[in-house]
Formats: C-alpha cells, structure tokens, sequence
C-alpha cells in the first residue's frame, strides 16, 4: 500500500523544519541531534519520491547523494 504524497510531502516539509532547528542549535561538530535530523530528511524525501512516482509516475528533479559519491564543487 502506498503512502498519499501529500502525507509525505507533509512529512518531508517537518523534517526539514526539524533539520533547521537542530543545525541552528547545534553543539558541536558531531552534535548527534544533527544527524539524526540529516538521516529524517533523507528517509522524509525518500518516502516522498517514492509515493509521488507510485501516485503519478512522476519523478522529482533532484536525487540524494549515496555515501561514496562525489559532489562537484
């Protein structure tokens, strides 16, 4: 069963309202809070893509980078 894609946009906007929070009160370079938000937005995002792609087969123009891949500067 697939997941309504306003349901998970609506998760995907608190997750990033959290990630916001938790970088502006961040405490320290390896503040645990942070990366915990980090990995809520990349699971947040993940759902909805999916659920958009399910819902309407439409895919969204930006992908999240894998660990190992390379950023261009």
């Amino acid at each position: 069963m697939s997941i309504d894609p306003r349901v998970a946009l609506g998760s995907l906007t608190a997750a990033l309202e959290e990630h916001l929070v938790a970088a502006a009160s961040r405490r320290g370079d390896d503040d645990p809070s942070v990366e915990a938000a980090y990995f809520a937005v990349a699971d947040a995002f993940e759902a909805y893509s999916d659920a958009l792609y399910d819902a309407y087969g439409e895919d969204l123009p930006i992908d999240l980078l894998e660990d190992g891949d390379e950023q261009e500067s």
